[in-house]
């Protein structure tokens, strides 16, 4: 079965445009979980162009109320600064059930890529040892077609998460073929190496279906600019309970 984890950082965009708590991303977390969410993912970025470190802690103690996966995502490597305590200290305070370590930069307008594991594999095991010591499952945030993905089981990791940008380019281009297959191939490799699956980024209600029914055991879908986006016009508990059909459907297909 696939679980779909609401990323919530569009809704603090739009907050943080204005100033002040509205839109609240306390109750739109509250929202997505009544509406069948299995869990919520934030993405606190050194900058607090979004997610906040606040807003980490309320919506870590709303997951651990429900009984539902919380997922912090973030670079391991950025150092801490004012207002940013660092991705480790965030998970030591609020000991998320996944952590996804994701290679973005300041400077990026959002994740889109994922790591080099021959140049960045030795810095990141330790760091991956230090998550793991606190009891989050970690994911990396890993290329399709990356040769070398089978690594990221040798440095520790429990999952990888399949950057799906370039698949969701190509969908919306008319052929999506060899996308797909290059996921799933993707996906058996990392398996067979003993990881589980997620996957993300620019997934939508038009291209999830065919993803999901194409790429083998996917544990997970963190799906945010889309669904909120789509949420403008359908509202918010619409939109998740359309995803929770799509993901519940091809479960039992």
């Amino acid at each position: 079965m696939t679980s779909l984890s609401v990323n919530l950082n569009k809704i603090a965009v739009l907050r943080n445009s204005r100033g002040g708590m509205m839109p609240d991303v306390l109750q739109a977390g509250r929202t997505c979980l009544d509406a069948g969410a299995h869990g919520l993912t934030v993405h606190p970025r050194p900058d607090a162009r979004h997610i906040r470190s606040d807003d980490v802690h309320v919506l870590g103690m709303l997951c651990t109320e429900r009984g539902v996966e919380f997922n912090i995502e973030g670079n391991p490597f950025a150092p801490p600064r004012p207002g940013y305590p660092g991705l480790l200290a965030l998970c030591e305070m609020t000991r998320p059930a996944q952590v996804t370590l994701v290679p973005d930069g300041d400077g990026q307008l959002t994740s889109d890529h994922g790591f080099d594991f021959v140049r960045d594999g030795a810095a990141l095991a330790p760091l991956i040892a230090s998550f793991k010591a606190l009891g989050c499952r970690v994911s990396l945030f890993v290329d399709v077609g990356d040769p070398d993905v089978t690594m990221a089981a040798t440095l520790g990791a429990d999952r990888v998460e399949l950057y799906t940008g370039p698949y969701a380019e190509s969908f919306t281009a008319g052929d999506a073929s060899a996308a797909v297959s290059s996921a799933a191939d993707t996906a058996r490799r990392a398996q067979a190496a003993g990881m589980a699956v997620n996957a993300g980024h620019d997934l939508d209600q038009a291209n999830l279906g065919h993803f999901l029914s194409n790429v083998p055991d996917v544990r997970e879908v963190s799906i945010g600019h889309a669904l909120i986006s789509e949420a403008l016009y359908a509202g918010l508990d619409a939109t998740v309970r359309a995803y929770r059909r799509i993901v519940d459907r091809l479960a039992t297909a």
